[in-house]
């Protein structure tokens, strides 16, 4: 994916598209925010979409930079939105409705509680998203991301005066681009594409949008220009893709995520389960989001925390009275919501390193945020236990 983006970022497209947008909008490029964020978040809670935000990442953190914000506010209207509506999905088939099947409880049930909860968060975002973006577009000196945006803000400044027209050839790259996205969201809803499939398609993309580039001389591109635009896109997501390997070494650490097999990591599951056995039905939906907040740091995987953590907690919710959709939207704001700032994950690592942010200045930023969502969590997690929800 970063080879293909390597070589749409040759041809110019993407800096011609963008002074185009913020022409077009005129000093109304906050109204953007909102449009992004329901998208994203829509995209999260319907299919799962995760990794799929990375190559809108590189589209949209430049995009938001030249108009006078951040890095940072690309990353909310895009990553950050897909894991909002991933932790408060109605119907998400990668991680709720498989916690739902292990816990015996229809998929979709609980839907009419789960999509006012979906609309609220999402408005959250981007509240708290907008209200960023002012600040920062008064000063942007007060960003996080200032310095590590700085390259990005010089290659404006050099391209400034030189940047090519909008032209035709500029037009098809970007209606590649657009056809790629359209294509990879069929794929990953329809045929179940993953990573392999989706980067087979971003390399048609980036494929494509070379050979336009020499048939219109964009950029003054030349055939050989493809390969080497697509070495170098890939060499700037080398870092983070050995940071994605590491991450991942802590899962072989503890033995695996296999729900059957004697590992550490089974161990300390069953070990936390025992010992919230006394407590009050609230207090343990409590613990069940902290329990599945930390549980995040060692199973990403949505799919692997249900399925490791559920034929636990699912028995246990039965044993002390509470209802397994509390038990459920516990499984959901905890992972979905933490894998914002969990640094063991694989696509968070991914995005800050196309976005060129240090995961500790991401972290000094995020937390509040994060916090935020803990709170808020905590409070709506009551009237799941309160209010008899199974079944429905």
């Amino acid at each position: 994916v970063g080879g293909a983006f390597g070589i749409v970022l040759r041809t110019g497209a993407i800096e011609s598209g963008i002074m185009r947008v913020i022409a077009l909008t005129n000093g109304r490029e906050i109204l953007l925010i909102p449009i992004l964020v329901v998208l994203f978040s829509l995209g999260g809670a319907v299919f799962g979409m995760g990794e799929e935000a990375i190559p809108f990442v590189m589209i949209l953190v430049p995009m938001f930079i030249a108009m006078g914000y951040d890095a940072v506010v690309g990353i909310m209207c895009s990553y950050v939105s897909t894991q909002i509506g991933f932790g408060s999905s109605w119907q998400n088939p990668f991680g709720l409705a498989v916690a739902q099947g292990v816990a015996g409880i229809p998929v979709m049930s609980g839907a009419w509680f789960r999509i006012p909860l979906w609309i609220f968060f999402t408005g959250l975002t981007i509240v708290f998203t907008m209200r960023y973006a002012v600040k920062i577009k008064k000063d942007p000196k007060l960003s996080v991301a200032y310095e590590s945006d700085e390259e990005y803000r010089k290659e404006f400044a050099k391209n400034g005066k030189e940047m090519p027209p909008f032209t035709l050839g500029h037009k098809l790259v970007l209606l590649t681009v657009a056809a790629c996205m359209v294509w990879t969201i069929w794929g990953v809803i329809s045929e179940g594409y993953y990573i392999p499939e989706i980067a087979s398609q971003f390399f048609v993309m980036g494929l494509v949008s070379g050979i336009i580039g020499v048939v219109f001389k964009l950029n003054d591109m030349k055939v050989n220009d493809i390969a080497k635009s697509f070495d170098h896109g890939a060499a700037d997501l080398l870092g983070a893709a050995m940071c994605v390997g590491m991450a991942q070494g802590i899962i072989i650490i503890l033995g695996g995520t296999s729900a059957t097999d004697g590992t550490v990591l089974n161990t300390i599951l069953h070990s936390i389960s025992d010992g919230m056995q006394n407590f009050p039905p609230v207090i343990s939906a409590w613990f069940m989001y902290i329990f599945q907040s930390v549980f995040n740091f060692f199973v990403v995987s949505g799919s692997g925390q249900a399925a490791l953590t559920m034929p636990i907690m699912a028995p246990f919710s039965d044993l002390i009275g509470l209802s397994k959709q509390a038990t459920v939207m516990a499984f959901q704001f905890g992972d979905g919501f933490t894998n914002m700032i969990t640094p063991t994950s694989g696509v968070l690592i991914a995005v800050l390193g196309v976005s060129r942010i240090p995961y500790d200045k991401w972290f000094r930023w995020a937390w509040k945020f994060i916090l935020l969502l803990v709170i808020v969590g905590f409070l709506l997690l009551i009237p799941t236990v309160l209010v008899p929800m199974n079944g429905f």
